[in-house]
């Protein structure tokens, strides 16, 4: 049995493939093009258990050319593997060394591989979010500008609909009134695409059944709903509702020994994209759920407004897992009580 490790660059990757003792029979780095790939693969299709590739930005092309050409693919989750830092010497060869030895092992911690559609309309959602902060920053540059030229800022519905009449009636000078037109030109482009964004996310998703159950929850409308179902993903991989509030970044992170705190883990492991949308969830559900608002204040007094606000998008983070994986829509009762 043979076992497969890639090392994924931005331009090359390190192709190895070792034995069941470990002893590399074939490694090469080479350019990331599919076919050269493939080349050093194909000789050990019959005997591969499997090709493990590193988790990178740019993994999309190699996984699904992978698994086209009929091949076992893992996708390592990095952040889970970490080596012995005592080593005198290591890099990619290593690296890649080590990939297919925690999978010959069988402890080879692994990420989910969705299906390129799926993917394709996650992305767009992330594309999406791009959009608006990118929206928001030029919102924020009218209303600072407008409050140095008028000791008084406009209000962010008052920058998105800024026009060109408008601009001028501000009796501004004429560098000032060019800077604005630049940020309301852009402005409004930027709203264009979102709005094109959110009515093709909207088509893809609303005919799901579990879309509707997410926006039975307060605090949860379209926008959250989208976000956290496609984030998600098949709602099976995680195997209960603490796997997902800490893949949503809901819980805590620390290393505790003999009852004592001794450190801290790594705070950024999980989805950054399912983490703001309950620490969102959480901010609209403790202004309209009354019973969500007691919770957030019992956790406010006892702690802080920021502890209090992580722990109400903790609860919405377990009430969403039971909500996907029993079919059934929120319960406030359950939930709170």
């Amino acid at each position: 049995m043979k076992y497969s490790g890639i090392d994924l660059h931005s331009n090359n990757s390190v192709v190895t493939v070792t034995d069941e003792n470990d002893r590399v029979v074939a490694e090469k780095r080479l350019p990331n093009d599919l076919a050269k790939i493939l080349g050093i693969l194909t000789p050990w299709r019959d005997e591969l258990a499997g090709v493990v590739v590193e988790s990178t930005f740019n993994w999309y092309w190699l996984v699904d050319g992978l698994q086209a050409a009929g091949f076992t693919v893992d996708l390592a989750h990095t952040a889970a593997i970490k080596k012995y830092e005592g080593l005198k010497h290591s890099g990619d060869e290593t690296d890649v060394r080590y990939l297919a030895h925690l999978m010959r092992l069988g402890i080879l911690p692994t990420g989910a591989i969705l299906p390129p559609e799926q993917r394709a309309v996650r992305d767009l959602a992330r594309k999406r979010m791009q959009l608006v902060r990118s929206r928001c920053q030029h919102i924020l540059a009218v209303e600072n500008i407008t409050a140095r030229q008028h000791g008084t800022r406009i209000t962010s519905n008052q920058a998105m609909g800024l026009r060109a009449e408008t601009i001028d009636q501000m009796r501004l000078q004429e560098g000032v009134a060019l800077a604005i037109r630049a940020n309301a030109a852009v402005i409004a482009t930027l709203s264009a695409q979102i709005e094109i964004l959110e009515k093709r996310l909207q088509e893809k998703v609303t005919a799901q059944a579990e879309y509707a159950l997410l926006t039975s929850v307060p605090g949860i409308g379209r926008i959250l709903a989208t976000t956290i179902l496609l984030e998600t993903g098949p709602i099976e991989r995680f195997a209960s509702a603490g796997n997902f509030a800490s893949y949503a970044r809901c819980v805590d992170s620390q290393r505790i020994s003999n009852g004592k705190k001794k450190g801290e883990g790594n705070a950024r492991n999980g989805n950054k994209y399912l983490s703001w949308a309950f620490i969102e969830a959480a901010n609209f559900a403790q202004r309209y759920c009354a019973e969500a608002r007691r919770f957030y204040e019992r956790k406010k007094a006892r702690t802080n407004p920021i502890v209090a606000r992580k722990a109400l998008a903790h609860k919405l983070a377990r009430a969403c897992f039971h909500i996907l994986k029993e079919h059934k829509p929120f319960d406030v009762t359950r939930c709170f009580m």
